[in-house]
């Protein structure tokens, strides 16, 4: 986070990363590397994967060929790139019945990065009790060493009540709930999704993976770009169609960095703003609309 006054707001296994790229060299040449490997391992777990659930290995190319992707990995250097690599690792273990590595992972991408947390309910009785315990254990463990011993909560606090950007739905809440509120009733959102979509889909349904995130991302007080990195491999199907037209949408507020830079205020247009989200929001209804249309089947008559 841009504000070297407040402590790190980054969890355990964030940090053990940065850790390990600093520690082969300390540039940020050497970030671009790490996220550049995780992007490419990324395409070929999801490759893995779209075989095991027996889709087109294709569809690899809609991540892979995502404009996002070489922005925000080879240049922009994002730790979210490992974070995503983890969590794809995950889902494969799931896919292949190795529970606890499943759950291992999971825990370590939610220590990446929180917005993991609200697919939980997606693991419930697909790995088992010890198999949890054994990952919040795990996650105890690393949070103890790193942490020693306080809650790593660090400045999470002070970037909900302060830090706005690209988040309208959050704005629009506030005033009528205080920030923190509003902030687990989105984590709250994607959680009861991902329960929904745990008893209404299979395990190898993207979209059971890439729902719940994107609606806890969407009252978020802070969505910069990067952030959509989650969802965009887990896009890959016509059920999250609305969802991957947000990591495209999204890429019209990348001109507020350069209106910054001629002493705007940092903040997206209203224009951009209604761009981005209007584009997820049609594409959604278009969907809903043509799932509750009855569908009129012509052919012979048995009797």
């Amino acid at each position: 986070m841009d504000a070297a006054w407040l402590p790190t707001i980054y969890p355990p296994v964030a940090q053990l990363y940065f850790r390990l790229v600093t520690g082969v060299h300390e540039s940020i040449i050497a970030f671009r590397v790490a996220a550049l490997a995780s992007d490419a391992a990324i395409t070929a777990v999801l490759v893995w994967i779209l075989r095991r659930i027996g889709r087109p290995v294709a569809l690899a190319l809609v991540y892979a060929w995502h404009p996002l992707i070489p922005l925000e990995g080879a240049s922009g250097a994002h730790l979210d790139f490992a974070g995503v690599l983890v969590l794809l690792l995950s889902w494969l273990a799931l896919l292949h019945g190795r529970t606890t590595l499943a759950a291992l992972a999971l825990a370590a991408a939610v220590m990446v990065k929180p917005l993991a947390l609200v697919l939980a309910p997606l693991y419930w009785r697909r790995i088992r009790i010890r198999d949890a315990a054994l990952a919040v254990a795990a996650a105890g463990t690393v949070t103890v060493w790193i942490a020693r011993g306080s809650l790593p909560l660090g400045s999470t606090g002070t970037f909900v009540d302060t830090f706005r950007f690209n988040g309208p739905l959050f704005i629009a809440m506030e005033s009528v709930a205080p920030p923190r509120l509003i902030a687990v009733a989105a984590v709250s959102i994607g959680v009861i999704v991902a329960a929904w979509l745990r008893r209404t889909r299979e395990v190898s349904a993207p979209e059971a993976w890439a729902w719940p995130m994107a609606l806890a991302l969407v009252a978020s007080p802070v969505i910069y770009p990067w952030y959509l990195v989650w969802l965009i491999p887990f896009a890959i199907g016509r059920q999250a169609v609305p969802v991957w037209l947000w990591t495209v949408s999204v890429l019209v507020v990348y001109p507020t960095w350069h209106l910054r830079s001629l002493g705007e205020p940092f903040d997206v247009p209203q224009t951009l703003l209604f761009v981005q989200f209007a584009v997820p929001v049609a594409a959604a209804g278009i969907l809903l609309i043509r799932r509750r249309s009855p569908s009129i089947v012509a052919g012979p008559v048995h009797g």
